[in-house]
């Protein structure tokens, strides 16, 4: 039996907060976490949580800093981040396409 395409999908991508997370990254390349939590609507815990999933698959990179004595956190996409991103796309690009035209 022939494995169905939806198996190849990046399980740590593919939930609703990640997918958002990965996307507004693959656009803007880096985003601080309140332009997360606001454009996404999650809570600070929530987002937290997502993103530390991320970092720990290495597919975003963490940095804090301050400015104006202010701390600062900023989510920036990893190399192997886009690549995992492109393959994720391109598999759902595989699924839409095995859809049979009416």
């Amino acid at each position: 039996m022939k494995e169905h395409l939806t198996i190849n999908l990046d399980k740590v991508i593919h939930q609703k907060a990640r997918l958002g997370i990965m996307s507004i990254l693959t656009v803007k390349g880096e985003a601080e976490f309140n332009y997360l939590k606001e454009r996404l609507e999650l809570s600070d815990g929530n987002l937290s949580t997502h993103l530390s999933h991320l970092e720990r698959e290495k597919y975003i990179k963490i940095k804090k800093k301050f400015m104006k004595k202010k701390p600062k956190t900023l989510c920036l996409l990893t190399e192997k981040g886009q690549k995992a991103f492109s393959e994720y796309i391109r598999n759902l690009e595989q699924i839409i396409q095995a859809i049979p035209k009416k």
